[in-house]
């Protein structure tokens, strides 16, 4: 029996753990020859094993997506490519350094962006193929603390509706999942604190943490030929997180009064 995804060459980039690795292992188990790319070789050589080949890539540097994705299509064309790095600081929105807002924002955009242009040229090569990017559910909530985060989540979903808009005729499906809180490297002091997983878990309807695997189910359908008909979305798989709201940091954190910090004129 012929595998789904049988002869179609992928790229991960995020792949050495968490969301990246479970969406790398769902890949080539369903058949795909699956590079997975990051920044720490010791990582993904650990997290390559027998089924993935890697190759080390800094997700902000052009040239090392570019090359990462020449690796990952050995032919020059690329079938399915999935870009995960993001993240950003729990920050009121007054507080941010003047350059840090920014670098927050474009450490969620630019390696989507930069995926997108280096994979989708060699998807057009390919005369087709599948790009998904890992977005969040703060994209959808008005996150208080999270403006970098939130903006730049809101920054990819959008990007990724108008590039499937624009390259969808050269068959070229470009999507979006938004997780919500998901066991990951990244979030294991939120799984290790009781009192702000219960504040997540209580704003659910399904009350239980995800898992990565929830989420590389998600990308392997979006990324198969079971989606072929399917562009431009962006699939939240959250619990049922984004039905009620988002905790609110303030009465879980330590934070400082942006308020009296601006009366004050001490920033």
């Amino acid at each position: 029996m012929t595998s789904p995804l049988e002869g179609q060459q992928a790229l991960v980039i995020g792949g050495g753990s968490g969301i990246g690795l479970a969406t790398a292992r769902l890949l080539a188990r369903d058949g795909a020859m699956v590079t997975i790319a990051g920044r720490t070789e010791e990582k993904l050589r650990a997290a390559s094993g027998d089924e993935l080949r890697w190759v080390r890539c800094d997700a902000m540097v052009g040239d090392d997506v570019r090359a990462a994705v020449d690796t990952a299509s050995s032919d020059g064309r690329l079938h399915i490519a999935v870009v995960v790095p993001g993240g950003g600081s729990i920050t009121p929105v007054l507080l941010y350094d003047d350059d840090q807002f920014s670098e927050e924002v474009d450490r969620n955009v630019r390696p989507v962006y930069l995926l997108l242009k280096y994979a989708g040229r060699a998807m057009i090569r390919a005369r087709g193929g599948a790009f998904v990017a890992i977005s969040s559910t703060a994209a959808r909530f008005p996150s208080r603390y999270l403006a970098s985060y939130s903006a730049g989540k809101a920054a990819v979903d959008q990007l990724v509706r108008v590039a499937a808009n624009e390259l969808g005729a050269h068959g070229v499906r470009v999507n979006a999942v938004q997780p919500g809180l998901t066991r990951t490297p990244t979030t294991e002091t939120v799984f290790g604190n009781d009192t702000m997983l219960q504040a997540f878990l209580d704003g659910q309807a399904i009350p239980r943490g995800g898992e990565a695997d929830d989420i590389g189910a998600a990308v392997r359908y979006l990324a198969g030929p079971e989606s072929s008909w399917v562009t431009g979305q962006v699939l939240t798989v959250d619990g049922g997180h984004t039905l009620r709201a988002f905790p609110d940091y303030a009465k879980l954190l330590d934070l400082p009064d942006q308020a009296e910090m601006a009366r004050s004129r001490e920033v």
